[in-house]
């Protein structure tokens, strides 16, 4: 199994069952591919560099997990279709090398 980062964000003004909700799918989704979640860190309100879905600021949190590259794809998947992340990016972080970008969602 490989290491992976998954950065995401979802609007601020989600009611917190929403917000628990959308990490248990996410967690969900690493796990049910034989994954491991190593590390979930909350970032809190973050001000968005641009304006996103007319969103000015953003709600992070970064997944710290391993997996096979093949579950890689179904978790693209389910975070594409979940309605409450804004945007997401899945990084492959590989030892003694640069991290490679494997996913970044514009979601439209």
């Amino acid at each position: 199994m490989k290491a992976y980062e998954l950065l995401f964000f979802v609007s601020p003004t989600l009611e917190d069952e929403t917000r628990e909700a959308t990490l248990a799918r996410v967690d969900a989704a690493i796990t049910q591919q034989g994954g491991k979640v190593d590390k979930v860190d909350a970032w809190g309100k973050r001000k968005l560099a641009f304006e996103v879905d007319r969103l000015t600021d953003g709600d992070y949190y970064l997944i710290n997990f391993h997996a096979e590259p093949t579950s890689i794809a179904e978790l693209d998947r389910v975070l594409r279709i979940t309605d409450a992340v804004i945007r997401f990016i899945v990084v492959c972080k590989e030892a003694d090398q640069a991290p490679r970008v494997l996913d970044v969602s514009a979601k439209e």
